[in-house]
């Protein structure tokens, strides 16, 4: 048995199984899963998991080279942008997308982690790295 990291075996064999360029996204209660995706539902409640402490967790856990967020989490949920800030630091690009584009991009993803977190634009598509 697994002592620490990701101890989700779903989420553990998605990160396990990502490529080069593969994408993975985390998002919102009402974020919509493509048919054909796979999903991983986490919420226990509204709030829990939030969506910071999957992100930390995953950021931890998997080498990204990209992340891309909706354009409108800037105005309607700057909080949460700068909690996105502060955990990737400088590790990663980030790029903007409106959010149409953003749930259109989701249907290539490996997996859509759905978290408890209930604030607008709480999503993101992070693009696999590589680690050599």
């Amino acid at each position: 048995m697994k002592k620490n990291g990701m101890l989700n075996s779903e989420i553990a064999k998605v990160l396990d199984d990502l490529g080069h360029t593969d994408t993975l996204v985390i998002g919102d209660l009402g974020l919509p899963v493509p048919p054909g995706v796979k999903k991983i539902d986490v919420a226990l409640e509204i709030g829990k998991p939030s969506f910071i402490d999957l992100l930390t967790l995953l950021m931890e856990e998997m080498e990204v080279e990209k992340i891309t967020l909706a354009t409108e989490i800037k105005e309607q949920n700057p909080s949460q942008l700068v909690a996105i800030n502060e955990i990737i630091g400088e590790q990663s690009d980030v790029v903007f997308t409106s959010h149409e584009e953003f749930k259109k991009q989701c249907i290539t993803a490996k997996a859509i982690i759905r978290t408890g977190e209930a604030t607008p634009y709480s999503n993101v598509i992070l693009q696999s790295g590589v680690i050599f």
